[in-house]
């Protein structure tokens, strides 16, 4: 601990100084002179270390005191003990800082803070992203004349804060954000932004598949119901009646089935364990026996369906799902192909990868549907796909499949000049390294 400066060794050593003048003056016969003398020299020594105190502080780059003894050494040092102490506590604040905006950038929500009259004080990137403000170029405006969205504004102003508000971006209608504003120290509030936009998409798609298969479903059923209700003991249809609504009935239980079929197999996919990539799949030989059930299906069509397969091309994954996703693939282009059109399939290595693809000159799909073509019930032209029979999940489990073998349906299509649906299953899941192609088969 530093020892105080003592008034009492001070006095005591300048009444000695004086004394000690005085006598020299008296000895002298110049007392006066002596003592006038000591006393200037004193305030030149004063006046000196000042003049030090000024430099050091305000002009000299260097952070040691200068040298010197006496009370002006002591307080130099507790200049420099005071400077040091400053020095360091402002260090641990800027860690302090430092780390709490590290933590608040590594948040996956926008952060700002606001004063009480919501002036931003800081925020991180995220907040430039999802909302546009900028720091430090924004730091002291007023957050109300940034946002100008008027449920915003109401919402600040009104400053009940229990509940957070859903609004679009600023900076992309296309999302949707969550603002959440909280009380945060002393007169200062936090704004928390999150982007819930998969979130509202998810339960949207939540929402439609209980209402699509609630549709699906009550369609058949509907069928059924009422060809059951005019049939009683006392009533029966004659034959032709029978006949035509046996026929109908079995087809809207087939379509029925179906639908629960796909479903099974989608919440089958989606419920299992990570894939094992142990089993070998010979997918040369599955796509041989789909060239056969393809060519039964297509007595009716008539397509030009070719077959291009590797027949060493073998790969690892589970065999029931990869069979799927290829039957989809293949079924969908007969049925929604007009008749007599040409359908290639293929399956092939490039470099390392194994290519399946399905390309067909149909009448292809328009940008806005394309992208939405995964998901679960959508359709590009509902009467369209209920005439073929389709269910709406063939795709969707296709993408699923797909995603669980590290890989993901490409799709490339243009109205009026057909359609192309592939994907590439990486090298890791490709057996052998040699390929040797197969000739070319054609079937009408």
């Amino acid at each position: 601990m530093r020892q105080l400066l003592s008034k009492r060794k001070v006095y005591t050593r300048l009444f000695l100084f004086y004394c000690f003048i005085a006598l020299v003056g008296l000895i002298s016969n110049s007392l006066l002179l002596a003592l006038l003398i000591f006393t200037v020299a004193l305030l030149l020594w004063h006046y000196h270390h000042l003049f030090l105190m000024d430099k050091w502080l305000w002009r000299d780059r260097k952070l040691s005191p200068p040298i010197s003894e006496g009370i002006w050494g002591h307080l130099f040092e507790g200049i420099y003990y005071l400077q040091r102490r400053d020095r360091r506590k402002r260090r641990e604040l800027r860690n302090v800082v430092r780390r709490f905006r590290d933590g608040a950038e590594a948040l996956p929500e926008a952060v700002v803070v606001l004063r009480d009259d919501w002036s931003i004080i800081w925020s991180n990137k995220l907040a430039q992203i999802l909302v546009g403000l900028h720091w430090p170029a924004d730091e002291g405006l007023r957050l109300d004349n940034l946002i100008r969205h008027p449920d915003f504004l109401n919402y600040l102003h009104a400053a009940q804060f229990d509940i957070p508000i859903e609004l679009p971006s600023p900076v992309n209608d296309q999302l949707t954000l969550e603002f959440n504003i909280m009380p945060y120290g002393i007169e200062q509030y936090l704004l928390i932004v999150r982007d819930v936009t998969q979130l509202k998409q998810l339960e949207q798609i939540r929402k439609d598949f209980v209402a699509n298969v609630s549709h699906e479903l009550r369609t058949p059923l509907t069928v059924l119901q009422g060809y059951l209700e005019v049939m009683d003991d006392e009533n029966l249809p004659d034959k032709l009646m029978w006949k035509k609504a046996h026929n109908v009935m079995l087809d809207q239980t087939k379509r029925m089935d179906a639908l629960v079929q796909q479903l099974l197999t989608l919440s089958r996919i989606e419920a299992s364990a990570r894939v094992h990539f142990d089993d070998a799949v010979d997918v040369p030989a599955m796509l041989h026996k789909l060239e056969q059930e393809a060519q039964a299906l297509n007595r009716d069509k008539q397509h030009n369906l070719t077959f291009d397969i590797d027949a060493e091309l073998k790969v690892t994954g589970v065999t029931e799902e990869l069979r799927s996703a290829f039957s989809n693939l293949v079924i969908n282009a007969i049925k929604y192909t007009q008749n007599g059109g040409d359908i290639q399939i293929s399956w092939q290595r490039q470099h390392k990868k194994a290519v399946f693809a399905v390309n067909d000159n149909g009448p292809g799909i328009a940008p806005q549907h394309v992208k939405r073509l995964t998901e679960r019930f959508y359709r590009v032209d509902e009467a369209r796909a209920r005439n073929t029979g389709g269910t709406g999940l063939g795709l969707a489990i296709v993408k699923h499949v797909l995603s669980r073998h590290n890989s993901r349906l490409m799709i490339f299509s243009e109205p009026g000049k057909g359609s192309s649906f592939s994907f590439t299953l990486p090298p890791e899941l490709v057996l052998g390294n040699t390929a040797k192609r197969s000739s070319k088969k054609a079937a009408n």
